[in-house]
């Protein structure tokens, strides 16, 4: 139902040695280029990394169950608006923003803003993993299904 917006949470990540709320300018500031794994409320599970330019690239494996799939989301899906991080996916009715908690130093937990139980959460990846490299031009963003966007105004 709301795997879109789950896939774009699952994405954003951050880093901080101090818990507390994060904002969209300190998680641009902390994400950009670095690696999370992340595991979301209801299973869906993968690792990816945040790029400057909002795009994203990484894997996903929706509910914990099935294939991991490799995950692309173009250039400007994720930006900063008014001091918090939002999301523009193509298919989607609605440009869902996120609240940012930090844990600890290497966790954090992101939500969507309004529904508190959709949630991820992220831990900075310590080690070199090769998720995967920039797409290249041929590489087709992940979109939803027309049932699934219809799914999330309801």
């Amino acid at each position: 139902m709301l795997r879109g917006v789950v896939t774009a949470a699952a994405m954003l990540a951050a880093s901080s040695a101090v818990a507390g709320e994060i904002t969209g300018e300190e998680a641009r500031a902390l994400v950009s280029g670095k690696l999370f794994d992340y595991s979301c409320f209801e299973g869906t599970k993968g690792a990816g990394r945040v790029f400057a330019d909002g795009s994203v690239i990484g894997t996903i494996q929706f509910q914990g169950d099935g294939p991991v799939r490799r995950a692309f989301l173009p250039a400007g899906t994720l930006k900063v608006e008014n001091g918090v991080v939002c999301a523009s996916l193509h298919g989607l009715p609605i440009q869902p923003c996120f609240n940012l908690e930090q844990v600890d130093a290497r966790h954090f937990r992101g939500s969507i803003r309004g529904l508190g139980f959709a949630y991820c959460d992220f831990t900075q990846h310590g080690g070199h993993v090769n998720v995967a490299e920039r797409a290249h031009h041929h590489t087709k963003p992940l979109e939803l299904r027309p049932s699934l966007a219809s799914d999330v105004t309801r």
